[in-house]
């Protein structure tokens, strides 16, 4: 059975994103995201569920989108107003429900990278 998970790390600090909230997003064929669900990570930077599985995991375009400067603000970091990175989203495709795709998230106030996980 396929799922979709999320992990955040905190490059600046060398730990977890606990806390920082997250949404996610189905893209339609028309361009329109709609909100499928929001959280925040636990104290491993992650979500405590899959953010989709079984029949509720279909093929198509989704948005991640991380609240990074709410969450770097809550660690007291200094940011600009407005600051460098402020909410960051990603777009990705599912092209098979029984696949597991892992979407991690390696951010700092200025900079973040992504890969598909395992």
């Amino acid at each position: 059975m396929g799922k979709l998970t999320t992990h955040v790390l905190d490059t600046a600090n060398g730990c977890p994103a606990a806390g920082m909230r997250v949404g996610l997003f189905r893209i339609d064929a028309g361009g329109v995201a709609r909100e499928l669900k929001s959280l925040a990570l636990n104290a491993d930077g992650r979500a405590d569920s899959p953010l989709l599985e079984g029949g509720a995991l279909a093929p198509g375009r989704y948005r991640l989108v991380f609240g990074v400067a709410a969450y770097f603000r809550s660690r007291r970091t200094a940011l600009d107003d407005p600051p460098f990175l402020d909410e960051v989203p990603l777009d990705f495709g599912i092209a098979s429900a029984s696949q597991h795709y892992h979407v991690p998230l390696l951010a700092s106030p200025w900079s973040y990278s992504t890969y598909r996980g395992s």
